[in-house]
């Protein structure tokens, strides 16, 4: 039994100092500033300048990206406008046409109850096929009119 107790011994005297030994490495390892970078991280090749600069010609960047996003916005601000204006200017031409139509209507229905009251007093006579004859001594003295009866 003596010898089970002396290798256990120098088993947990092994164990210990092997793992001792992995958390100085790891922790060396963690706060070292000059360590290796990750594999999953972003690496720094030889033709990218130092980090100072990196910094700098990243900001130079940004800002002309920025730039070229504000001009961007700008545009569409103005294309905003001109079809806001356009829009208007449709709007306009389309009451105007409205109100042609509505005139025009009006004009028409005028020229309805004109040809209704021409016909109910027989100067006029209109066809099934909406040719329109004028009625001989209808009504009038003097003139006689065109067409005759139908």
């Amino acid at each position: 039994m003596k010898k089970q107790v002396i290798a256990f011994a120098a088993a947990m005297l092994m164990t210990a100092c092997v793992g001792v030994s992995i958390l100085a490495i790891g922790g060396f390892a963690f706060f070292n500033p000059n360590g290796v970078q990750a594999a999953n991280s972003p690496s720094q090749t030889a033709s990218d300048p130092p980090p100072s600069s990196v910094s700098a010609a990243q900001q130079s960047q940004d800002q002309a990206q920025i730039q070229q996003l504000q001009n961007l916005i700008a545009q569409y601000q103005q294309r905003e406008q001109q079809y806001q204006q356009r829009e208007q200017q449709y709007q306009q031409q389309l009451q105007q046409a409205n109100q042609q139509v509505q005139q025009a209507q009006a004009q028409m229905q005028q020229v309805q109850m004109l040809l209704a009251a021409l016909q109910q007093r027989g100067i006029i006579t209109v066809t099934n096929d909406g040719r329109v004859f004028i009625n001989s001594g209808g009504g009038f003295s003097g003139e006689g009119g065109e067409g005759g009866e139908p």
